[in-house]
């Protein structure tokens, strides 16, 4: 679950200064570990990387430690990466970018592609609203600088409109569904697990999705720092995690019990999405790179990202090896 969201500087100063106080710590080894082992500090949310490793047995016998930090959303895991208290994390593909055309020293060097359709556009069950042309001239609510807003703009786009054709307003998840809900808002740009949320509690109808608009690619990022001087870690972290994403693949129901106990989702909610996900790891080569610099492109022209940004130099293909490795 990846909950995207714009940088704050404010959070920024917060994280560097006390995130020892503020975040949940652990470790995967004994404290008894020589003075000489890497340690490779990990942000995380709840029912994510950790879990997987863990339920999937490939979290043990690690020749180096993992500091694990646990965050609520993906924006402080790439606040913290900035500000240089963690090495590794993970995110969406357009809110990697933000923070990497603002100047942050990281790199994208794998991760996993979802099926496009499970970013969507919903509206309740007794709207009038039946197909993106009926977009037009309506309040459309997603997330600033991420999925949400590129969705909308491109929905728009395909349909003939333009992006002033349609009332954009930036909200989080959590507010957008309770605004969905009580009818401020003719519909909500969003993903899975929300979406398999909104249609099996909330009773809400798909109207468009991202096939054919987005790459739905969550990029695990690593520091040019820890790039440098960790990269035996960060390659043999980036391999048991593109094979626990194997693994879930063929144990969705065991996967999808053990993180609702974690996140307190409901069980047939995680289950959908992760069937109807089906994120697999991703090798960062030439296609992937002219894919993303597309969307990239797209997203320069909707004011998503601030400046064109050049692809090929925000991403580390020197871990294509170890991606490989994992299939």
């Amino acid at each position: 679950m990846n909950l995207l969201h714009t940088s704050s500087p404010t959070l920024l100063r917060y994280l560097a200064g006390s995130l020892a106080a503020a975040a949940l710590v652990f470790t995967l080894q004994t404290p008894a570990v020589a003075a000489d082992v890497v340690t490779l500090r990990v942000g995380d949310q709840k029912g994510g990387n950790r879990s997987l490793l863990e339920i999937s047995g490939l979290a043990k016998d690690l020749p180096y430690k993992i500091e694990w930090s646990e965050f609520p959303a993906a924006a402080p895991i790439l606040e913290a990466i900035n500000a240089g208290v963690l090495d590794v994390g993970y995110t969406g593909d357009l809110s990697f970018l933000t923070v990497y055309t603002a100047g942050a020293p990281i790199k994208a060097i794998g991760g996993t592609r979802s099926d496009a359709r499970t970013q969507a556009i919903l509206v309740r069950n007794d709207s009038p609203i039946k197909t993106a042309a009926d977009l037009k001239g309506k309040k459309l609510a997603g997330t600033r600088a991420g999925w949400g807003q590129f969705l909308i703009s491109a929905t728009l786009e395909k349909a003939g409109y333009k992006v002033e054709d349609a009332t954009f307003s930036a909200l989080s998840p959590v507010d957008a569904k309770i605004a969905l809900l009580a009818g401020s808002i003719n519909a909500w740009a969003v993903w899975d697990p929300y979406v398999s949320y909104a249609i099996l509690k909330d009773n809400a109808r798909v109207v468009a999705d991202g096939e054919g608009l987005t790459p739905t690619i969550t990029f695990v990022v690593a520091s040019d720092q820890a790039i440098a001087t960790k990269r035996a870690a960060v390659s043999d972290f980036l391999q048991r995690l593109n094979k626990a994403r194997l693994w879930s693949l063929d144990h969705i129901p065991e996967y999808a019990k053990n993180t609702s106990e974690l996140t307190k989702l409901p069980e047939d909610v995680l289950a959908r999405a992760y069937s109807a996900q089906r994120s697999s790891p991703i090798v960062i080569d030439e296609s992937i790179v002219r894919e993303f610099q597309e969307a990239s492109d797209r997203a320069t022209r909707y004011g998503i990202v601030a400046r064109k940004v050049e692809v090929s130099k925000a991403v580390d293909r020197s871990f294509t090896a170890a991606a490989s490795g994992s299939n």
